[in-house]
């Protein structure tokens, strides 16, 4: 757990709004790994009333933003660069962490913040899409880390368990940006069978049929990330649903106490370090 003095807590904005539903979870999981967290409401970014100065680490959170009308993040993603792209550039040229959770990676992609190719983040090239099965997954699934992708969120780690619920997760690009962003290390993690190997497509360890399994890209600098499953919503180990069967193995002396996965903590006390 990351602990800081309150005065010099880094303070994190998990913005909030039109149908976005994960900014209290959001919130805790910063407060956790040791941020200071304040839920604005995106028409506060926009009209200037909460400066994105006051801020390092800059959330979009999960949900269905105007109710996914017109394609889950799209209508956010226009908004939001219409009336405040420049402050959201801004931000990320000072240096700042951005996260998109679910409904806030596909705002980043349609944005373009994501995937910032040659430091481009107004331009769309990739997106996220219907799931194949036809149908909205809410799931656990297992994720295979890049330990040499430069993504900040995710430093040390090297395969998660985290929940999924989306019905437009389907990663998709043309080939030639998808190689690039494999031979980059931009590709942070892909979805695994519980062996931490590929799920190479297979539902449902892959829930969408996400090209190459890719579950969460970053930009080039790896202070720009998001991903599909929600870190925030597993924020003890009380929330994994193995937890009842697994302190049973453990107190049969089958399994140690501390084999248990990684909490989704570790992605924001990553965030947290980047600024001591």
């Amino acid at each position: 757990m990351v602990l800081q003095n309150k005065k010099n807590r880094v303070k994190a904005l998990v913005l909030t709004g039109y149908g976005l539903n994960c900014d209290v979870e959001t919130a805790h999981a910063c407060g956790l790994a040791g941020a200071s967290a304040r839920c604005v409401h995106i028409n506060d970014v926009i009209s200037g009333a909460v400066s994105l100065k006051e801020f390092q680490i800059m959330i979009f959170i999960g949900g269905f933003s105007w109710a996914d009308d017109h394609g889950a993040g799209v209508i956010q993603a226009v908004r939001m660069r219409k009336n405040a792209g420049d402050k959201i550039l801004d931000f990320i040229y000072r240096g700042n962490l951005v996260l998109g959770i679910c409904n806030g990676f596909q705002t980043l992609v349609n944005i373009g913040l994501l995937p910032g190719l040659e430091g481009d983040y107004t331009g769309r090239t990739v997106a996220l899409t219907h799931n194949d099965c036809g149908n909205f997954r809410d799931d656990w699934v297992h994720l295979q880390i890049n330990k040499d992708s430069p993504c900040v969120f995710t430093k040390g780690l090297k395969h998660m368990e985290l929940p999924v619920r989306h019905g437009e997760g389907k990663f998709i690009a043309h080939d030639s940006v998808i190689n690039r962003l494999v031979t980059e290390n931009q590709v942070v993690c892909r979805y695994a069978v519980s062996d931490g190997l590929p799920a190479e497509g297979r539902f449902p360890e892959n829930p969408n049929g996400s090209l190459l399994d890719i579950a969460g890209i970053c930009d080039p600098t790896g202070r720009v990330f998001g991903l599909m499953p929600h870190p925030e919503a597993f924020n003890h180990p009380s929330n994994h649903p193995d937890r009842p069967r697994f302190n049973v193995l453990t107190g049969r002396g089958r399994i140690s106490g501390d084999s248990f996965p990684a909490t989704g903590i570790s992605i924001f006390e990553n965030a947290v370090r980047f600024f001591q």
